[in-house]
């Protein structure tokens, strides 16, 4: 019969397929914004700056002098002890927290909102960085990491600076048990095994022989125990279309 493939353990849920979260340190989020975000200031100073497992990048312990804290992703150049601000009458500087809107064009931005109040869902990553482009009746437009260019909100918030860690993913890794916390931290499977160098009981593309190979291409609606591959690769790409002679 065979055992389960991956595929299908992974889909049940098991503690093998699941990330360790219980120590991760928190979610990289603003405050909640106050209503004349653009007239208002408020300073705060970093206290503290952190690993977060699973994370590329570390997160900084911002409390403010209204006695609010939380954990943002560290922009490079910040350090602790540093003073940073939230509004939009705060200063330009790395490190501190604006309304898009209130923000020079030209500026390199990261922990991007991408509704006001939500705590910054955009540039998140280590050395990840958007750029604002323009500021239109439609709103803010920046350029996110990916190249693509996109309005939001002149509300919502950004931190000024790139986020620290860049050239995270040049540093190989030069233990395999490095790599393999890594991969168990983000709730990964790690080292994977290709489907084709198992035997033919535990994976549909097993087997070194000629005559037992398959191909590769599975239907959507394909079991869980049979939907791997490239799944319904023959319906991808654009149709072309067809020119019909006239007569």
């Amino acid at each position: 019969m065979g055992k389960r493939i991956r595929v299908r353990r992974r889909g049940r849920g098991g503690p093998t397929f699941r990330a360790v979260t219980h120590k991760r340190v928190a979610p990289a989020c603003y405050p909640p914004a106050a209503k004349n975000i653009f007239g208002s200031v408020m300073k705060g100073v970093i206290e503290e700056i952190v690993h977060d497992p699973g994370r590329g990048t570390p997160l900084a312990l911002v409390r403010f002098e209204n006695g609010e804290e939380c954990y943002t992703v560290v922009p490079e150049g910040a350090y602790t002890g540093q003073q940073i601000e939230m509004g939009g009458r705060a200063y330009v500087e790395v490190g501190n927290i604006l309304p898009v809107g209130k923000i020079p064009e030209g500026t390199m931005i990261c922990n991007i909102e991408l509704k006001p109040g939500d705590g910054g869902k955009i540039a998140k990553s280590s050395g990840a960085y958007a750029t604002v482009i323009a500021h239109t009746p439609q709103g803010t437009l920046i350029k996110l990491p990916s190249g693509k260019t996109r309005y939001i909100s002149d509300y919502c918030r950004a931190t000024v600076g790139v986020v620290s860690g860049a050239g995270r993913t040049e540093k190989p890794f030069l233990t395999a048990g490095a790599k393999f916390h890594l991969m168990r931290a983000r709730g990964r499977k790690y080292p994977r095994t290709r489907g084709k160098a198992m035997v033919a009981a535990v994976h549909p593309y097993g087997s070194s022989k000629r005559s037992a190979r398959k191909v590769t291409t599975v239907s959507r609606t394909a079991p869980p125990g049979k939907k791997v591959g490239l799944i319904a690769a023959r319906g991808a790409g654009r149709k072309k279309k067809r020119v019909t002679e006239s007569r």
